[in-house]
């Protein structure tokens, strides 16, 4: 669930009657539900130019120049992710926005990752209520498929997170990772120059 924004000084919706109130929250969550959807049917789209347009202009997700998303990515509040340029987000990847996700220049997302902002607090023992943290996601960083990025992680520049990894904890630069929960496993060389260019019409 999205954490509803919340408003400094007198909340003006408290003078309403309850059955308002409930319309208005109702109304609220519908909004988001339904451009979580329309973004997951954008995701279905042959064609990566026109894809790409209606992310940007209708869901409003910054993406840099040459960066592509191909077929079947998932989006929970598409507005709050912003790409680089020259990154590839392949195909099955799930971008939670809810609190914020910067993705650096050159990045490699591999097939299957989820970058989740937000999580159930487990300690919360009335509400079950929401707690989480931003992403950012450095140039250079690839990541495997299926790995998992938790709230609040930062992936250093030139970072890499193995297939299948749990990220709990920030990765520093040029770190190799691995695992469940990931544990460092080498380094990278700093040197990093290449350039991602990886688009596909149909991909």
């Amino acid at each position: 669930m999205y954490q509803q924004p919340k408003v400094s000084g007198v909340n003006p919706l408290k003078k309403l009657p309850a059955p308002i109130k409930r319309l208005i929250s109702r109304l609220y969550w519908l909004s988001h539900d339904a451009a979580d959807y329309f973004a997951e049917l954008t995701g279905l789209i042959p064609s990566h130019t026109l894809r790409c347009w209606i992310y940007r202009y209708l869901f409003r997700v910054k993406i840099g120049q040459k960066t592509s998303l191909h077929r079947g990515c998932r989006f929970y509040h598409p507005s709050g992710v912003r790409l680089g340029n020259h990154s590839v987000i392949n195909r099955n990847v799930l971008l939670d926005g809810r609190m914020g996700i910067t993705i650096g220049d050159n990045v490699s997302i591999s097939e299957g990752t989820f970058i989740l902002t937000l999580q159930h607090d487990l300690n919360d023992a009335i509400n079950f209520d929401n707690t989480g943290a931003p992403i950012v996601i450095e140039d250079y960083v690839f990541i495997g498929s299926k790995a998992m990025l938790m709230p609040g992680v930062t992936i250093g520049r030139g970072a890499a997170v193995g297939a299948g990894a749990i990220v709990t904890k920030s990765v520093e630069a040029f770190t190799i990772v691995a695992g469940v929960p990931a544990k460092p496993i080498g380094t990278r060389r700093q040197d990093l120059t290449y350039q991602l260019d990886y688009q596909k019409f149909l991909g």
